[in-house]
């Protein structure tokens, strides 16, 4: 049987984290379930671990520190893992979902899938008015440059996805930031991963966002995303 690991970055994710747990499978020895504290000042390590979710630490702010801290975690102690699925803390994405993601992967060869909220749309799967428009526009102009410099059609930067535990090694994932998730996508395409993109449900977070709840926090996720789709751009024709 496979081994899954599911990675949940967080920060002060009390009041969603328990839902986001409770549909996950119950951590045992195929199942593993890392939270990866990112400074939390609430009670987001203390219920991580009631769920038997392990929990790592990392005070440092970012979305990527928080990811490569866990997958620290997964190198030292469960290097046999198969598959790595990520998932955000706030119970927007639907993590019963995560078969749907794993399965390609399993069952038909896929190294990488990524779970659109741009197609969940199409086909109805979002709650109005959970994809904010400043995150629309976000992955339009992302994916746009990605299209052109890179010819894969992505959709969506979404941030629930799984990967070939193999695979996710060989991209020497390195962003500490907002820029993880195209960073990967990116490398994914640059290291001829075979890709699938399907739709997933996608809901309003419980909580306020920290990067498009605010306008600040919107125009910062966007300049570091753009910095790393050119730094990655420069870094192909460099090579």
């Amino acid at each position: 049987m496979a081994k899954i690991a599911f990675v949940i970055p967080a920060l002060n994710e009390e009041k969603s984290l328990p839902f986001v747990l409770q549909d996950l499978p119950k951590p045992d020895k195929n199942h593993i379930v890392i939270v990866a504290d990112n400074g939390s000042t609430d009670k987001t390590a203390e219920i991580a671990k009631k769920y038997n979710a392990i929990v790592v630490s990392q005070p440092t702010k970012g979305y990527g520190i928080a990811c490569l801290t866990a997958l620290a975690e997964l190198q030292n102690h469960h290097p046999d893992t198969d598959v790595v699925v990520f998932l955000d803390g706030d119970y927007s994405d639907s993590p019963k979902e995560w078969k749907q993601l794993v399965n390609p992967i399993l069952h038909q060869n896929y190294d990488f899938v990524l779970g659109s909220r741009v197609l969940g749309m199409k086909q109805g799967m979002t709650e109005k008015g959970a994809l904010l428009p400043q995150a629309r526009f976000g992955n339009l102009l992302s994916t746009f440059l990605i299209r052109l410099f890179w010819k894969e059609r992505y959709t969506d930067l979404g941030p629930f996805r799984a990967i070939r535990y193999a695979s996710l090694q060989k991209l020497n994932m390195q962003d500490k930031n907002f820029g993880w998730t195209v960073e990967m996508q990116i490398r994914a395409v640059k290291a001829n991963l075979k890709i699938l993109e399907i739709p997933v449900s996608y809901k309003k977070r419980i909580g306020v966002s920290k990067v498009t709840g605010t306008i600040k926090g919107s125009v910062m996720a966007g300049i570091i995303i753009l910095k790393t789709i050119f730094k990655e751009l420069f870094a192909s024709r460099s090579v």
